[in-house]
């Protein structure tokens, strides 16, 4: 059994789930919409130029949900995954997850989101295992901080390798697929690195290197 590794944002989904759900908190009144938009819009730029400090973001972009339950924002994200997320999904995405479950592997979404997203977009696509930025609770609320290492750039290199010695899993046969420059190191890493819609740095190495290059609709 192989792993099959998925990036989720513009991988999995024709968008970025944190920042769609950043656009759900100004629905709901949270936010001031435009404001924190204008904010978060500066911050994925940055992401996007391979330039983002993700504690920094992180911080800008729970500060919202400090103090509600758990379960409250599970309740909210829910109906957000089914109303704004499944009409996004890659309907190539969807099949290459099926082609690699009919190939007996076992797949991992890895993401820099926030697992109140990751695992209920994962959940939706079929895949039960993710990794992805942990959110600390205290006496039952979210207190806006993170636990541990970040999914994101070299953190997710360090999450995964302690995942597969908890799993007892290796990297041998793996595949990875993702579209941002941010997560070479991991490509790096496995056998077969798969880039999908990838941004020009991306690309540029992935041509060098002879990787397959995806264009997922």
């Amino acid at each position: 059994m192989a792993l099959a590794i998925f990036d989720l944002d513009e991988t999995l989904i024709h968008g970025d789930c944190a920042t769609l759900w950043s656009e759900q908190m100004g629905r709901l009144g949270w936010v001031d919409p435009e404001s924190f938009m204008r904010k978060n819009n500066d911050l994925m730029d940055a992401y996007s130029h391979g330039k983002l400090r993700m504690e920094e973001f992180m911080t800008f972009s729970l500060e919202p949900m400090i103090g509600r339950t758990p379960e409250e924002v599970e309740h909210l994200v829910a109906p957000w995954v089914e109303d704004v997320i499944e009409p996004i999904i890659f309907s190539d995405a969807t099949k290459a997850i099926a082609a690699h479950r009919k190939a007996g592997d076992r797949i991992l979404v890895i993401s820099a989101s926030g697992t109140h997203l990751v695992g209920p977009i994962a959940e939706r696509l079929g895949i039960d295992e993710i990794l992805g930025i942990e959110l600390e609770v205290d006496r039952g609320v979210y207190t806006g901080n993170t636990i541990g290492t970040l999914t994101y750039r070299e953190g997710k290199i360090t999450r995964l390798l302690e995942w597969l010695d908890a799993e007892e899993e290796n990297l041998e046969g793996a595949s990875f697929y993702s579209d941002s420059r941010n997560d070479l190191p991991l490509l790096l890493k496995v056998d077969y690195p798969h880039v999908v819609n990838p941004d020009p740095v991306l690309r540029e190495q992935a041509e060098k290197a002879g990787w397959p290059i995806h264009i997922w609709k």
